[in-house]
Order: C-alpha cells, then sequence, then structure tokens
C-alpha cells in the first residue's frame, strides 16, 4: 500500500529535499543542486511564484519514503503555447511501479483538477532549471546544471503511458584537432565585414552593468522558439544576475557588439562545480566553499551555460566568433574539455556548431507527454 502525502508541512518539505541525495548517496554521477536554493521552492515569495503554482508530493510504504514528484503549472508557458499543460518535475523514486503510479496519478488528478488536459515532463519551472529525463549516459558525470536519475526511471515512466515529445543531446567538446587559428582567421574577416567587436568590461559587475539588459532580451528573442522557453520575468532575471556574480568568470564569456554597440551575440560558460558540491550534499559548507572557489578559478570543465544570437543575424555565420572564443578557452591551461549540456536534437544551428570541434557524444536526455483525456 503505497500512501502519498503532499509536502506541506516543514518536516515533509525536508523529506522532500533530502530523498534524491539518500537514494543516490555515493553515485559518482549524481551531483546535487544546492540545498540553500532547492529549499527556496517552497517559500511564498519564490521567484516562478508569479507565473506558476506547484504542488509536491512524498510517497511512503510502511512509512518509509520511497518516492517524491513536483507538479508545475506554468501559466505563462500555456499561454504562449496555448496550451494546458502541467509540467512533471523532481521526479525520483525506488525501482517500483506500485510507487512511480501513485506518484504520477497524484499528480495527474491535480492537473485534471486545474482543468489541464496534458501532463509533460520532466520540465522545471522555466528551461534555468533542470530539465529531461536521462535516458542515455549513466555512467557520466552529470553537470550542476541538470540532473541524474537511474536507467530504470525511463521503464515506470513509460509503463504510465508517458511518451517521447522530445530529446536533448549533450556532447563533450575538445578543440579542433588542427591548432591552426581558422576560426580566429574567419572571425576576423567577418567583424571587419560587419563592423562587429567584442564587448570589454573590467569586471563581473561592470559586464552585468553595461550588457545584462540587452542580454536577456536577445536570449528572449534566440530561445522563443525553443522547447519549453518561456519569456524571462524580472524576478528570472535577479536570478541570474546573482548566479552570474558568483560563478562567472569574464575569460569565459564572450560579447558580439555592432558598430552601434548593440549585442548580436553571445557565449557563456560556466566552470564545473559538479565535482565540488558532491561532497557535502549540496550543502554551502565552508570545505563546499573552498572547494567552489578552488573550481571557478581553476577550472578543469567548463559548461556551456548560454548561446544566443540575434535572430536578425542568424545567417551571416557570425556564430563562428562564438566558436573561436571557445576554442581560445578550451586550450587554456588546465581546461579539459566542454560540455554542451542540453541541445534539442533537431536544433540544428546549435548541433552544427560542434562540427567545427572534437565533439563526442555522451548523454542523451527526454521530455515526455501524455495526454490525459485518454485515461479518465
Amino acid at each position: 500500500m503505497i500512501e502519498i502525502r503532499e509536502a506541506t508541512t516543514k518536516k515533509e518539505q525536508r523529506r522532500f529535499l533530502n530523498f534524491p541525495l539518500d537514494l543516490y548517496s555515493g553515485n559518482p554521477c549524481f551531483v546535487p543542486p544546492l540545498y540553500g536554493d532547492e529549499k527556496k521552492i517552497f517559500r511564498k515569495d519564490y521567484v516562478y511564484n508569479d507565473t506558476c503554482e506547484a504542488v509536491y508530493y512524498n510517497a511512503y510504504r510502511d512509512g518509509r519514503i520511497v518516492g517524491r514528484i513536483s507538479g508545475i503549472l506554468q501559466k505563462a508557458a500555456n499561454a504562449k503555447n496555448g496550451e494546458k499543460r502541467v509540467r512533471f518535475t523532481r521526479f525520483d523514486a525506488i525501482n517500483d511501479q506500485e510507487v512511480a503510479d501513485a506518484l504520477f496519478e497524484a499528480v495527474e488528478c491535480w492537473a485534471r483538477k486545474k482543468g489541464m488536459d496534458t501532463v509533460v515532463g520532466p520540465l522545471g519551472f522555466s528551461d534555468l532549471e533542470r530539465e529531461g529525463l536521462l535516458v542515455e549516459g549513466f555512467d557520466q558525470l552529470s553537470t550542476f546544471e541538470e540532473q541524474y536519475n537511474a536507467d530504470y526511471y525511463q521503464t515506470l515512466i513509460e509503463n504510465r503511458g508517458y511518451v517521447k515529445e522530445v530529446d536533448w543531446t549533450e556532447s563533450k567538446i575538445y578543440p579542433p584537432e588542427k591548432n591552426d587559428g581558422a576560426l580566429a582567421r574567419v572571425t576576423e574577416k567577418l567583424m571587419a565585414r560587419y563592423k562587429l567587436h567584442f564587448g570589454p568590461a573590467k569586471n563581473v559587475n561592470d559586464f552585468l552593468n553595461k550588457y545584462a539588459d540587452e542580454l536577456f532580451e536577445l536570449l528572449d528573442k534566440s530561445y522563443d522558439l525553443l522547447y519549453g522557453t518561456v519569456p524571462f520575468t524580472d524576478g528570472m532575471k535577479k536570478l541570474m544576475i546573482d548566479n552570474f556574480r558568483l560563478i562567472i568568470d569574464l575569460e569565459h564569456v564572450a560579447v558580439l557588439l555592432d558598430e552601434n554597440d548593440n549585442i548580436v551575440c553571445l557565449g557563456i560558460c560556466f566552470p564545473s562545480i559538479a565535482r565540488a558540491v558532491q561532497p557535502s550534499r549540496g550543502h554551502l559548507t565552508p570545505a563546499a566553499i573552498i572547494r567552489i572557489l578552488k573550481a571557478i578559478r581553476h577550472p578543469k570543465i567548463i559548461d556551456l551555460g548560454l548561446i544566443g544570437i540575434d535572430p536578425a543575424w542568424a545567417n551571416r555565420g557570425i556564430s563562428v566568433a562564438i566558436s573561436a572564443a571557445l576554442e581560445k578557452m578550451l586550450r587554456e591551461d588546465g581546461i579539459e574539455y566542454a560540455e554542451t549540456n542540453l541541445n534539442l536534437e533537431d536544433n540544428y544551428a546549435i548541433q552544427n556548431q560542434w562540427k567545427r570541434f572534437v565533439a563526442v557524444p555522451h548523454k542523451r536526455r527526454r521530455s515526455y507527454v501524455k495526454k490525459l483525456e485518454d485515461n479518465k
């Protein structure tokens, strides 16, 4: 007998947060989120509460927690796409179909009560959150930006009637085999032709003061048609800016400006802190802070965070400038490779970007969909 409890008390919320940490304890591929950031999902002033409703469930058998799941009504996404969807996220469970069925039944019932006709996921409040179910690459270290899950999740979800909607691929990116400066030379010619230049900044604060507003405008335009994206709200912008201040190194940022100093292309990478947060289970202990600072100052892996091109410039080949900047980063002392994070398998613009490098695909993630009217 499976008991489902909504995580409305502090005790249930702690259990919700701690369950995956316990489930994957000792797993070398699992990377926890920052615990303090995850706790914020239960706050009344959480950044996404202006556009979303959410519910959180724990599953118990004989008094022992055996799974969890969250449902999100992302009103902005539904309005943008003319849909009536609830997203599921933060699904974790033991390998037991009865547990999975009970958790998904709870979210599906909640979705129907909200007047929705479809459940989709794993998707977070926005594409800034962890999304997609890992379906290939279970022996690979997760990035800090994405979630790890066991291989049996796919069976549990598909047995519940969910089918693939989209896939993302992830790759390790190494520099081009020939270190002949070809990308840099092509970049110089394009920049001269179109009167472009890289945006200068003295430090991270100067970078954000100069470019933050236009950066978000560009990302909204370039990501508008991508799966699962929603426009940036003021709260989302503040959240990202706060995170940028903590982790961005200007050596891993490239902003391309036109002759009027408008952003036409950008690429932002983050030093990988995956290994740094593992020992503390995502808690910011003094030892964890030291590890994170070391990872930021002397990164071995860089995660590709945000890449955007103004649609008006998309067909002029200027993405080669971002490729040239990335090649320069990858040839720095100590950098082993870059992680792409999630790239939609049919986003050919970004997939073609990696053909300039030595790209090694090593993970695949999936978003599932289920029409509820078929199962009433």
